[in-house]
């Protein structure tokens, strides 16, 4: 009973810190507690009935599958347990939710006993999680004449396992409360620093928000027992910067509804809103559950008598409050009508809250349950030869005559299953789409393994195209709770049927290269779904979106995700980029333009950005599709010119070719499959057949804005403003200032260049200011550490083949080695150069940050307080994101540099430039049997 006992000291170890027994996922465990349970003489007797009910998880845990079988040899009377009757056995089958329990009772239910066949039948029909294996057993045994097989299918095709589940309330009583003023981030409700604890949900709950915000939670929710509390960002956006699983189940764990009495620790339903809504990749996730997302709009731009909108002397509109959402407000959420009310009176309206889709995600407990649900009503019907009732709302099909297709709009069309034949369909359309290339990223991978687990899945769906788990956001420290995660997760997610950063059987070389970029590789058509792990999933071909574990999971299992088509926003540029700035400069121009253009409006939140790159890599175009997740964009998409598209898949090929080299091909060759999809995209775009995506001239746009590059005249800094007397306009990502709001005078602690943000051009930039400085000076002083962190391993061995790394290392204090990887988190810098291993670094803050109180300067895509650097008692943290080369001198400098010691800085540098389409066109006429493509400008890689 070795197992047993270090679960009784495991206990022991929780309860000192005030946590219940972790839930059984082992078979060995179960194994042992099932022969204590048999025994009538056993101390431990009791405990192990309790841990084997109420603490074991479902699915295909590989305890699931002792606890099915057990419950089988009670329901046949092979086994008898006093305390367990046959209906009780079967009562927590129905609770299993798939794998193991369904092929229990399966064999039940097709058995000789016709009274547990009927039993096991009508559990059966309350069960949506099957899979072919499980339906194949069903359509065999109905064509072999089986009364119960026609019986299960017959309830089935009705979509039983829905329809007799009890109706949304019509009335939600809600007590509100204030979770913070301003934008909420998800690493408030799941911080990135406890991401080693999020498959744990009871350790990790107790890392939401603080101690003090979780004891007046649970004495709202005594002091109003009948109500369901409403966590609410005030003036602000709830849950920006990711979709974060993690966060929606502690929220989840704190005011929602317990899943089951059998599975601890799993609640769903929470109820979250904001001021200006949910963000939308959060929103998915709490879609997930069953939740309710509310845009309160309880805080309104203020207008003077001529309807203008009344502005503070920030030019900053001036809001004033419609109604009051104080913590301990009472609100009444009435689903029919659809009405938010306050002391009887209608306050809002919350119809997206409630449209006919997400009120089935409530009915059911979660997304999930629906997706799987209709899959398995179309496979009965189809089986039983009739027509499928129309049970579930029907899809929302919205299509204009006359009006042509966004990129998005042409994506969506294209990828669409179970629509209206030859319906075109436009924005607002509710559509399930197959996915063609899904990322797991290794802080959330083993919650989508347990994710996966949960749903029965066993295999990635063969619809997807690939699939690839990260090891980029533990990159940074191979410590003990590294060591303990990773290769577990890693061989879950191999054996699953991902290409995975780390060979489980040692084979080739650990890969932590950030997962975006690979993505960005592996995706090798601009007409592709991607669907990841993280905010940050946004690839310059295709179209991306970042997800939850769980949607991840999902569209692992069974190929599909479902969304409504969103609306785009049109982004053009005109004008010319002065040949001191940067790329990235224009990235943050964009966001500044864009506010300054429509009134402080953000017009990208919740909706695609279709940017007209034209002519700009994918490595490069990156950096801009990168950052519109926080410009709190769904997704962004990149136009290409044909030529353009073609370097970049050329580009990708070489990548994928160089894993394969390393050995990451798995035995379904599937990066050797992404390779041909390439060759076969080029070759469409070569011969004229399908040239480059490009929407129609007549699609319709929520709003269109062009760039001026002409006004971007200094690199430009996105700052925290930590300062700024109005709470909710601190960590926005709004605030963007040019370099000469500092005056050369702001103090710089530590610079960070890294992160999915750079490419292999922003390595040569630093290779470069670092010789230009010692051709100036003869030597180069760091006044603050500079912290470097490539994104990948095969940008590092460009480097090396083309001299720069040699440069880095040159005036490099620290050099990564694989071979003896950190095994703590580095808590102390001196003023040099740190070159890291390839991954998200600082940009992630679970593992390594700044010093806490210090000023960063950093190519990032992170300033949330805490994120990248703590607060101390001294002084407020910061994070300032801006270009490399403003990264990089303001760490010699040990300050922000003024803008003519940086126009000295870049003198003579190749930056990252970029010009509209229409100025960029080759003087030289491309030849496309060659690929050979000239530019007047640098593509950097």
């Amino acid at each position: 009973m070795n197992a047993y006992q270090n679960y009784l000291q495991e206990i022991e170890e929780r309860q000192a810190d005030g946590l219940h027994p972790k839930p059984i996922d082992g078979a060995e465990l179960l194994s042992e507690i099932i022969e204590l349970i048999k025994d009538p003489a056993s101390p431990h007797r009791e405990d192990c009935l309790k841990f084997f009910t109420y603490n074991t998880l479902p699915g295909t845990t590989s305890a699931a599958g002792v606890k099915a079988a057990f419950l089988k040899d009670i329901i046949l009377g092979s086994t008898a347990v006093e305390e367990i009757s046959a209906d009780f056995a079967f009562e927590q089958l129905s609770h299993m939710k798939g794998g193991p329990s369904i092929e229990v009772l399966l064999d039940l239910a097709l058995g000789d006993d016709e009274a547990i066949a009927k039993q096991a039948a009508d559990v059966l029909k309350t069960q949506v999680f099957l899979y072919d294996a499980d339906t194949a057993r069903l359509e065999a045994a109905f064509k072999a004449g089986s009364a119960i097989a026609k019986d299960i299918l017959e309830s089935y095709a009705q979509a039983e396992f829905f329809t007799k589940l009890p109706d949304v309330p019509e009335t939600i009583d809600l007590v509100t409360y204030i979770a913070g003023v301003g934008d909420i981030s998800t690493d408030l409700l799941s911080p990135g620093a406890e991401a080693h604890s999020r498959s744990d949900r009871e350790l990790h709950g107790k890392c939401m928000i603080t101690p003090e915000a979780q004891a007046e939670i649970v004495a709202l929710k005594e002091q109003h027992p009948d109500k369901r509390v409403v966590l609410i960002a005030e003036k602000g956006t709830m849950g920006v910067g990711s979709s974060r699983m993690s966060g929606v189940n502690n929220v989840a764990l704190w005011i929602g509804q317990p899943a089951s009495e059998y599975v601890p620790f799993v609640n769903i339903a929470p109820v979250v809103a904001g001021t200006n809504g949910i963000s939308p990749i959060f929103l998915t996730t709490v879609d997930v559950t069953g939740g309710i997302g509310l845009d309160l709009q309880n805080w309104v731009k203020q207008k003077d008598a001529d309807g203008n909108t009344v502005r503070d002397e920030d030019g900053e509109p001036v809001l004033e409050q419609a109604y009051s959402v104080d913590t301990g407000t009472v609100l009444t959420i009435n689903t029919q009508e659809k009405k938010l009310y306050k002391d009887g009176q209608v306050v809002h309206d919350v119809a997206k809250a409630f449209t006919p889709q997400k009120m089935e995600f409530m009915r059911a407990g979660g997304s999930y349950a629906i997706v799987f649900g209709k899959k398995l009503q179309t496979f009965a019907a189809q089986t039983l030869g009739i027509d499928a009732p129309p049970v579930f709302a029907p899809s929302k099909e919205i299509s204009h005559e006359g009006q042509g297709l966004t990129a998005v709009e042409k994506i969506f069309n294209r990828n669409a299953v179970g629509v209206t034949p030859g319906k075109v369909l436009h924005a607002g359309s509710d559509v399930r789409v197959e996915v063609n290339i899904v990322g797991s990223q290794d802080t959330t991978g083993l919650m989508t393994s347990q994710e996966l687990e949960a749903m029965a899945a066993t295999v990635i769906s063969p619809i997807v195209d690939g699939a690839y788990q990260s090891g980029c956001h533990t990159a940074s420290v191979w410590d003990t709770k590294a060591q303990a995660n990773i290769p577990k997760l890693m061989k879950f997610m191999n054996d699953f049927g991902l290409i995975t950063a780390r060979d489980p059987g040692g084979d080739y070389h650990a890969m932590t290269d950030v997962i975006h970029k690979v993505l960005n590789d592996l995706t090798v058509d601009d007409w592709a779904i991607i669907i990841g792990g993280d905010s940050h999933t946004r690839m310059s071909k295709g179209v991306a979106f970042g997800a939850d574990s769980g949607t991840v999971a999902l569209a692992l299992a069974t190929g599909e995700a479902s969304m409504p088509i969103p609306e785009s926003v049109k982004v053009t540029f005109k004008g010319e980029m002065k040949p001191y700035m940067d790329f990235r400069d224009v990235v943050h121009a964009t966001q500044a333009q864009m506010l300054d253009h429509f009134g402080g409006e953000n017009v990208f939140q919740g909706r695609i950005i279709e940017v007209h790159l034209g002519t700009l890599l994918a490595d490069q175009a990156f950096t801009f599709t990168d950052w519109t997740a926080e410009m709190k964009a769904k997704a962004s998409i990149c136009i290409s010119q044909d030529d353009t598209l073609i370097e970049s898949l050329e580009l990708a090929k070489s990548r994928i070719e160089v894993m394969i080299l390393k050995g990451m091909d798995n035995e379904k060759k599937v990066l050797q499959g992404l390779i041909d999809q390439a060759d076969a995209r080029i070759a469409e775009i070569r011969s004229g057949e399908a040239p480059a995506l490009k929407p129609d001239d007549n699609a319709k746009y929520y709003a269109e804005f062009e760039v001026d590059l002409n006004q971007v005249n200094e690199p430009m800094i996105a700052d925290p403003d930590v300062h700024n007397e109005d709470v909710s306009k601190r960590y926005t990502h709004d605030t963007i200032r040019p370099l000469s709001y500092y005056q050369g005078e702001k103090h710089v602690d530590l610079g960070f260049v890294g992160s999915c943000m750079v490419h292999k051009g922003d390595m040569k930039i630093l290779s470069r200011m670092l010789r230009n400085l010692e051709d100036e000076h003869g030597d180069v002083e760091f006044k603050a550490p500079l912290v470097v962190a490539a994104p990948t391993y095969n940008i590092i061995d460009e480097l090396k083949e083309e001299g720069d790394w040699d440069t880095l290392e040159k005036y490099s204090g620290f050099v990564f080695n694989d071979d003896a990887p950190k095994d703590t988190a580095r808590t102390e810098y001196d003023n040099m150069m740190y070159l890291e291993r390839p991954g998200c670094n600082l940009c992630m803050g679970n593992q390594e940050k700044a010093a806490k109180g210090d000023t960063v300067m950093a190519t990032s895509t992170r300033l949330f307080q805490g994120r990248v650097v703590a607060d101390s008692d001294r002084k407020k943290g910061e994070s300032l994101l801006a270009s490399t080369p403003v990264v990089v001198l303001s760490a010699i400098l040990g300050r922000t540099p003024t803008i003519e010691e940086y126009e000295k800085a870049v003198q003579g540098i190749e930056l990252t430039k970029f010009a509209p389409p229409e100025k960029q066109m080759s003087t030289v006429a491309p030849d496309y049997s060659t690929g050979n493509v000239e530019f007047r400008i640098s593509t950097d890689d």
